[in-house]
C-alpha cells in the first residue's frame, strides 16, 4: 500500500472518514440501532460476528468508495478479519480506495479532575506491529473531556500526544481523539480549553512529524481553524458525539476544512432487515449527506 497516495487522499480531505470502531462496550448498542437485540445472539464470539457483518454489508455498499469516504476507522477484530474475501484493510485500500485506520486504545479510566484518561496499552508496540503488517495508514484512540477543567483537560490532552509520539515512531499516524461530551453546561469553555492545550502540545513535535485530530464539533463554529491550517497537522475530523446525523451535519458545514468522521450518525437509518436495494440506497444516500457537509467549508 503506498502510505505517500493514503497521505494525499487523506490530506486533501475531499470527503470523510468513517467511524467502524464500536469496540464491545458499544457494540450491544449499535446492534439494537441495527435491529439486532440481545436474544438474538448468545455469546460476545456471536456478537462481533454480527458487528463485524453489519461493517463488512456497509463497507460492500455501492456508494462506499474513495470518492466520498476517504477512509475507514476499523476495530482491532476487524482488521483480523476477512471482507470481500480479503483481509479488511487490503479490501479497502484496494478494492474501495478507502484509507484504513485503526482504534488502539483499552478503553477509559474513571472520571477524575473532570476527565476519563485512557487505559494502559501496555501491549501497544506489539498492536502497531500487526497494525503496520495489515497495510494500515494510522491509528485512532480517544479520551473524553466532562468538565472545563484546565488542570484535567491539560493531562487529557498531553496524555494523548505521549502515546501519539510512541505511535509516530512506528511510522503510524495517530488520530488524537480529546472528545468533549455534548451534554455539559460548560462545552464552549472546555472546548476553548481543549484548542489552548492542543496548540501548546503542537510544540513539542518535530518539523517533520504529522497528527491527525478527532474533535467534538465547537459551539463556536471554526474554533479549531488554526488546526485545520496548522503545518503539523495533517486533518482535523469531526465526530458526531452523539449529535443526530442532520445537526451534525449542519454544525459541520459551519466548520471550514473540518471533515467528518461520524459512527452513529453513519449507520443511523440502517437495519439488518432492510433488503440489499433498501439498505444500499440509505447509506448512499448518508453517505452523500456527510459528504456534503464535509467539504461545505
Amino acid at each position: 500500500m503506498s502510505k505517500s497516495a493514503q497521505a494525499d487522499q487523506i490530506s486533501k480531505g475531499q470527503g470523510f472518514i468513517a467511524a467502524l470502531d464500536q469496540s464491545g462496550g458499544s457494540t450491544p448498542k449499535a446492534l439494537r440501532l441495527y435491529g439486532i437485540d440481545k436474544d438474538q445472539y448468545g455469546s460476545e464470539a456471536e456478537m462481533f460476528d454480527l458487528i463485524h457483518a453489519m461493517r463488512s454489508r456497509i463497507a460492500q455498499a455501492p456508494a462506499f468508495t474513495g470518492e466520498k469516504v476517504v477512509g475507514a476507522i476499523l476495530f482491532e477484530m476487524t482488521m483480523e478479519r476477512e471482507i470481500g474475501g480479503k483481509p479488511s484493510a487490503t479490501y479497502l485500500w484496494e478494492d474501495r480506495g478507502v484509507v484504513p485506520f485503526l482504534k488502539v486504545d483499552k478503553g477509559l479510566e474513571a472520571e477524575a479532575d473532570g476527565v476519563q484518561l485512557m487505559k494502559p496499552m501496555g501491549d501497544l508496540d506489539a498492536v502497531l506491529d500487526r497494525t503496520n503488517a495489515a497495510g494500515i495508514f494510522g491509528t485512532k484512540m480517544r479520551s473524553v473531556i466532562g468538565a472545563a477543567s484546565e488542570s484535567g483537560i491539560a493531562a487529557n490532552v498531553a496524555q494523548q500526544f505521549e502515546v501519539g509520539e510512541q505511535i509516530l515512531a512506528k511510522g503510524l499516524v495517530p488520530i488524537l481523539e480529546p472528545e468533549v461530551t455534548i451534554s455539559i453546561a460548560d462545552k464552549a469553555e472546555a472546548e476553548d480549553m481543549v484548542l489552548a492545550a492542543i496548540t501548546k502540545e503542537l510544540d513539542g513535535l518535530g518539523d517533520d512529524q504529522q497528527i491527525m485530530l478527532k474533535l467534538t464539533l465547537p459551539e463556536q463554529p471554526n474554533l479549531y481553524k488554526s488546526l485545520v491550517d496548522h503545518p503539523k497537522i495533517l486533518s482535523v475530523v469531526a465526530l458526531s458525539g452523539g449529535y443526530s446525523r442532520a445537526e451534525a451535519n449542519q454544525r459541520l458545514a459551519q466548520n471550514t476544512g473540518m471533515i467528518a468522521s461520524f459512527s452513529r450518525a453513519l449507520t443511523e437509518g440502517l437495519s439488518a432487515q432492510q433488503s440489499d436495494d433498501e439498505f444500499n440506497a440509505m447509506i448512499a444516500e448518508t453517505i452523500d449527506s456527510i459528504y456534503r457537509a464535509s467539504i461545505a467549508g
